[in-house]
């Protein structure tokens, strides 16, 4: 149960998001009590578009050369890769199988529309089912797709608290109004992702936030570096900023 833990301490858990064993390792060496995979760096380090339910392959691999390291271990499998509950389960106990504490299980669809509410209860009550003792981190997308939804985002964290889920994950939240009702409407813990400038790590623990994570962008600031180290052997400037999820979508031609 220590990861489980670790949303309960008096400052919320920082989780980075890796791509691959060396960036998971060195999260490690560095400290982190825990680490996420980041869906977007496991799909274009693939050469493949992110959130197209086409990585389930390369997130096991991962799962498992990750299962190694020293600390609790979440993944994000987006939806589940599969809109059958059935293979859904199976995944999650392959997961739960190599040691992996916990995953991030989404409502959000490749074509930019929520999982209908019925069926994704019953994903993540068949989900608990088969892998109870992994955490499963019910994310919706109600602030990331679209314009926010504060009632439908309620809605579906009472919903997936009811049907099993150990935590709620609401990308894009950001507002301290938006933040308290969530917190509010349910007993699990909330989980947000950094912004910068948006979610100021201080501000997001006085409103009693439980994880923060940072999503894709170690992962696009990698990249930047890695460009701005190279152009910078010939005294180049790269004169670009951090790419943007966009970006990198673009650039895999996603």
């Amino acid at each position: 149960m220590r990861f489980h833990d670790l949303h309960h301490g008096d400052r919320p858990l920082l989780l980075p998001n890796a791509w691959d064993f060396a960036s998971g390792a060195a999260l490690v060496k560095a400290g982190f009590p825990a680490i996420g995979t980041t869906s977007l760096g496991v799909a274009a380090a693939a050469g493949k578009a992110d959130a197209t339910g086409d990585t389930r392959d390369e997130t096991v691999a991962l799962a498992s050369v990750l299962s190694r390291l020293p600390v609790p271990v979440t993944v994000d499998i987006e939806n589940g890769f599969s809109t059958r509950i059935g293979e859904v389960a199976e995944l999650v106990t392959d997961l739960a199988s190599f040691g992996i504490a916990g995953i991030n299980l989404e409502d959000g669809r490749a074509d930019q529309t929520l999982t209908p509410l019925d069926h994704q209860t019953t994903l993540i009550s068949a989900v608990k089912r088969a892998a109870p003792q992994v955490f499963l981190n019910a994310r919706t997308d109600t602030f990331w797709l679209g314009d926010p939804d504060r009632d439908e985002t309620l809605r579906r964290a009472r919903a997936y608290t009811e049907a099993g889920a150990d935590g709620v994950f609401v990308p894009g939240i950001m507002d301290d109004a938006d933040i308290r009702a969530v917190l509010d409407a349910t007993n699990v813990p909330l989980n947000v992702l950094h912004l910068p400038g948006k979610t100021e790590f201080d501000r997001m623990a006085r409103l009693g936030v439980h994880r923060i994570s940072t999503g894709s962008l170690l992962f696009r600031e990698a990249l930047q570096t890695a460009v701005t180290t190279a152009l910078g052997v010939t005294g180049q400037n790269a004169g670009h900023p951090t790419p943007t999820y966009e970006d990198i979508q673009d650039l895999i031609g996603g």
